[in-house]
C-alpha cells in the first residue's frame, strides 16, 4: 500500500499548491543562478519531506501499538472507513467539535518561525522553511498520516510519508519557479477530482484489511495465521500432560 501515498501526494498537490502555494510564491530563493536556485528548492523541499517523515515516524508508532493491541489488519478497515467518511461528512460539521484547536498555540509558533525564515536567504533559511511548512494544518496530510497509522511499524510509516513528501515535490517546485502556474479553473476541476481519489485510496484500505488474498491489493492476513498457529501450538502443549497421565 505504499505506492498510495506518493499518488496522493502527486495528485493531492494541486490542493497543497492552494494551501503551501503563497509560501512557495515568496520563497526566498537566489534567481542569478540557477544552479544555486535549484539547489535552494532542494532545500526547502526536503525540509518539508523531513518533516513528513518524523511525522509518519510517531504515527507509525501509534499504529504499532495497535496492531500490538490485536487489531491488525482490521485497523486498514478502520483508516479506510475514516478517509471515507472524512470526504462525505461535511466540512461544517467536523468544525463544530475544533478537532484542531489544542494546535492553535503550536501553529501559532510555527507560522511565526515561517515569517522570521521567510526575511533570510541563506540555505539554512530555506530548509527551515520547509522544515516548519510541514507542521501546518492540511487535510491532504492527515490523509496520509492516516495511512502512515495502517502501516503499523515506525519504519514503514515514516516510508509512507516520506513518499507522499515525494508526491508533492513536483508541484511545489513549479510553483517556487514558475508562480502560480495553474490556471485557476483547471485547479478547480481537479480539486473537484482529489476527494474521488481520497475516497478510492480509502477503499484499498479496506480492501486490504479484509485479507482476500488479492496481491498487491488485499493480501491475505499472515500475521494473524501465525498468531492463531502459535496459540493452538501453546494450547497443544498445555493438553500435552493430560495424554501422558491418560
Amino acid at each position: 500500500m505504499l505506492y498510495t501515498a506518493f499518488l496522493l501526494g502527486l495528485v493531492g498537490s494541486f490542493h497543497c499548491l492552494g494551501m503551501c502555494g503563497p509560501i512557495a510564491f515568496v520563497l526566498p530563493v537566489d534567481r542569478s543562478k540557477k544552479s544555486r536556485m535549484f539547489w535552494q528548492i532542494f532545500l526547502y523541499n526536503f525540509g518539508r519531506v523531513i518533516t513528513y517523515t518524523i511525522i509518519g515516524i510517531l504515527f507509525g508508532l501509534l499504529g504499532k501499538g495497535l496492531y500490538l493491541a490485536g487489531f491488525q489488519q482490521r485497523l486498514s478497515i478502520v483508516i479506510g472507513i475514516i478517509m471515507i467518511l472524512s470526504i462525505l461528512i461535511p466540512e461544517r460539521f467536523l468544525n463544530k467539535f475544533s478537532v484542531s484547536r489544542p494546535l492553535y498555540k503550536f501553529i501559532g509558533k510555527v507560522k511565526q518561525k515561517l515569517g522570521l525564515y521567510l526575511k533570510k536567504k541563506s540555505n539554512k533559511a530555506l530548509f527551515l522553511i520547509g522544515f516548519f511548512n510541514g507542521f501546518l494544518p492540511c487535510g491532504l496530510v492527515y490523509m496520509a498520516v492516516f495511512g502512515s497509522i495502517s502501516t503499523g511499524s515506525a519504519v514503514s510509516g515514516a516510508m509512507y510519508m516520506f513518499l507522499f513528501g515525494l508526491g508533492t515535490i513536483p508541484m511545489m517546485s513549479g510553483a517556487v519557479i514558475l508562480g502560480n502556474f495553474v490556471n485557476l479553473s483547471v485547479r478547480n476541476k481537479i480539486q473537484k477530482l482529489i476527494p474521488i481519489f481520497v475516497v478510492i485510496i480509502g477503499l484499498l484500505f479496506i480492501l486490504r484489511g479484509m485479507g482476500l488474498g488479492i496481491p498487491f491489493i488485499s493480501p491475505p492476513d499472515s500475521k494473524l495465521e501465525i498468531k492463531n498457529s502459535s496459540s493452538a501450538c501453546a494450547s497443544l502443549t498445555l493438553n500435552e500432560p493430560d495424554l501422558w497421565e491418560k
